[in-house]
């Protein structure tokens, strides 16, 4: 194949991908009718999980692209949208999000007078996955490969930091009692809607990963929704698991410390495929050898959750 053979190709494929993107998100982008009546949820990975629930006959909710993947056409696009829906449920953004009028306050302007707004959370649990976290770091803003998601537990060997390979189910609990902390101190920022309470009794349903929660969250989560948007319906129960294209190893320690009435997932599940630990964790080690300074810069963000795994 000659080098212009591969540049056609990658044309080709660039030109799928972007009529795939355009016909998933078909009402955002015109490409078919918006409903007479309709409202929009923005945020993070978890805003169209929650879109999936409240949407309905009664309360339609069109799909759109998650707010980091949103380009400058795009968010020209959505302020277009939001100019004819009838709600607006929205994770808090900061104003210029990724240099784009994407804040909250600048979402809401552009909506009709009459429009209902609804403040969610953005959600993270750690209880069932305690060694987990999520980082970005300035001057890093690739992810780790396979899955991106770091270990604390491979971060603190990789900066030379001993920790312990397990916690004590005390800890674990202190682990998930710091999440729900920083949780709660977020719905007091003006929020409408409340989570924090919905991660107890602790089930294996709750997460996939630390920021992906499950049916358990999401269903009660719509309920609360609904009611807030002062609308009828009901959250509706999609019949399948929710936000679960990536599932996190769940240990068998963290069953025991939760005596979870489940067995232990000692591997990764990415889109159906099982990726076993070992495998991540080896390209996590390579990935963090020729990164020091991320290295550096992790571990200090994590000092907290770090303190608990030295202190195990």
């Amino acid at each position: 194949m000659s080098g212009d053979e591969g540049g056609e190709t990658s044309l080709a494929d660039h030109g799928g991908t972007v009529i795939a993107r355009r016909r998933h998100y078909a009402e955002f982008f015109g490409e078919a009718p918006l409903p007479a009546r309709f409202g929009v949820v923005v945020g993070n990975c978890q805003a169209e999980s929650l879109r999936l629930v409240i949407a309905s006959e009664a309360l339609p909710a069109i799909r759109i692209p998650a707010v980091h993947e949103l380009t400058a056409t795009d968010a020209a696009r959505l302020h277009d949208v939001l100019a004819r829906a009838s709600f607006l449920v929205a994770q808090p953004v900061r104003d210029d999000y990724r240099g784009l009028p994407l804040g909250t306050a600048q979402l809401r302007a552009s909506l009709p007078s009459d429009s209902r707004v609804v403040l969610v959370p953005s959600i993270r649990y750690a209880g069932l996955h305690p060694f987990q976290a999520v980082l970005r770091v300035p001057g890093f803003e690739s992810d780790p490969p396979l899955v991106a998601y770091h270990d604390v537990r491979l971060l603190a060997e990789a900066a030379g930091l001993p920790v312990a390979r397990e916690l004590p189910a005390e800890s674990v609990r202190e682990v998930a009692a710091d999440s729900i902390a920083e949780l709660r101190r977020r719905e007091a920022l003006g929020l409408d809607v409340a989570a924090s309470d919905l991660f107890t009794p602790v089930v294996a349903d709750l997460a996939r990963t630390v920021n992906h929660p499950g049916n358990a969250v999401f269903l009660p989560l719509g309920e609360r929704v609904v009611a807030a948007l002062g609308e009828p319906g009901r959250a509706v129960d999609p019949g399948r698991p929710i936000l679960a294209g990536v599932r996190a190893p769940l240990e068998e320690w963290v069953v025991d410390a939760w005596n979870l009435d489940t067995e232990p997932q000692p591997d990764w599940t990415v889109e159906g495929e099982i990726l076993p630990t070992a495998t991540v964790s080896e390209a996590h080690r390579a990935w963090y050898a020729e990164r020091p300074e991320f290295v550096a810069a992790a571990v200090t963000r994590i000092a907290p959750l770090l303190h608990r795994w030295r202190a195990a």
